[in-house]
């Protein structure tokens, strides 16, 4: 594996698009970076598409069930064995799919290398749950962005302090960043901007910092903007390394909004969530907003990986996930509802807020 920024180009892109930014992964493989606010990526369709998308996608795998265990599992190995997506989601193995492996579902069939990609690959990126995961993207940044423009409005010379808990590269936190650029350019100019991620393993993130560097080049979107990139090896079932981070960056200093896009909430214990929303809530300003998605329990969502792969994945009903976070002090302030997860926003929540006042901790 190499680790040093200054990467060796294995696989360069030999098609590369207008307007859009590439970066390389520790292996020297060269990667689009995704941006929503760019046509290569932005994902626009109609509900009555995404419908027709979904029952498609449930006839096809209840004609595929019909089929006994073995034979779907070998005829999917056999389809899919030069595969590279299909590759990431062999390794799940009873875990869940690693940050870059995630990435490349989100690339857009379009967007794949011409290296690298082999037909099926196309295949499978023009797939509904591929598209979800863009959705899902596009969602999480949307909220965030969107959340954020009013405090950055009223807070002109206060730092923004975006942390990806189980972020893989941020690209979460890069698009709101790209986002917000776009809609107000001066709501960023001049303030320092700091990225911090969560997560198990340093290789997702090493990209995303290639790919940071790579929108702030010139003639990027972000150029000319004080980001700061910064790594922390976290697992969330210990939020204690999140409460010493929130501690040294001093609660109420700065503007912060926090996410897990197909992290902690779709994959953490009741426990683990429950904690890390605590410290979230306790270690932030009263305006934090929190993005994340849960995976769905029903619909499409019964039938995805069949037959492939096996996560650890937790679905949680709407329901179940809000009181979740009533307990750890914040509420469901804004729900989008997609085929595989529900995408939402959190706010604290105002009776949770004045118990922590009433004690001193804000």
């Amino acid at each position: 594996m190499l680790t040093s920024d200054r990467v060796k180009t294995a696989i360069p892109e030999r098609r590369k698009r207008a307007g859009v930014c590439y970066a390389m992964t520790n292996d020297g493989v060269e990667l689009p970076v995704v941006d929503v606010t760019h046509p290569a990526f932005e994902v626009k369709i109609s509900d009555a598409e995404l419908a027709d998308g979904v029952d498609r996608f449930v006839r096809d795998c209840k004609r595929r069930e019909r089929l006994p265990d073995f034979v779907q599992r070998l005829g999917l190995r056999i389809f899919l064995r030069r595969s590279v997506l299909a590759g990431g989601l062999r390794r799940v193995n009873g875990g869940f799919l690693r940050g870059l492996d995630t990435y490349l579902f989100k690339l857009g069939r379009e967007n794949l290398g011409a290296g690298w990609a082999h037909p099926v690959d196309l295949k499978i990126a023009a797939s509904l749950p591929a598209l979800a995961m863009r959705l899902r993207l596009q969602d999480m940044a949307t909220f965030a962005a969107d959340g954020l423009a009013s405090a950055l409005a009223s807070s002109a010379a206060q730092p923004l302090h975006l942390l990806s808990v189980a972020g893989g590269p941020a690209m979460d936190s890069l698009n709101t960043l790209l986002l917000l650029q776009k809609q107000d350019p001066g709501c960023l100019r001049g303030r320092e901007v700091f990225i911090h991620v969560l997560d198990l393993e340093s290789e997702a993130p090493d990209f995303g910092r290639r790919a940071l560097a790579a929108l702030q080049a010139d003639g990027a979107p972000l150029r000319g903007l004080k980001i700061e990139y910064q790594f922390t090896s976290y697992d969330w079932s210990d939020a204690k390394t999140l409460r010493d981070l929130l501690a040294r960056l001093g609660a109420g200093k700065g503007v912060f909004a926090a996410s897990s896009e197909g992290g902690l909430f779709e994959y953490g214990s009741d426990e683990d969530v429950v904690a890390n929303l605590e410290t979230l809530h306790a270690g932030t300003p009263v305006d934090t907003l929190t993005a994340g998605t849960i995976g769905r329990p029903d619909g499409p969502a019964l039938h995805l990986h069949r037959g492939l792969s096996r996560s650890a994945a937790r679905p949680r009903s709407l329901e179940a996930f809000s009181a979740l976070a009533r307990r750890g002090g914040w509420s469901v302030d804004k729900v989008v509802e997609r085929p595989f997860s529900h995408n939402f926003r959190l706010k604290k929540a105002p009776e949770a807020l004045a118990s922590v006042k009433d004690s001193g901790s804000v």
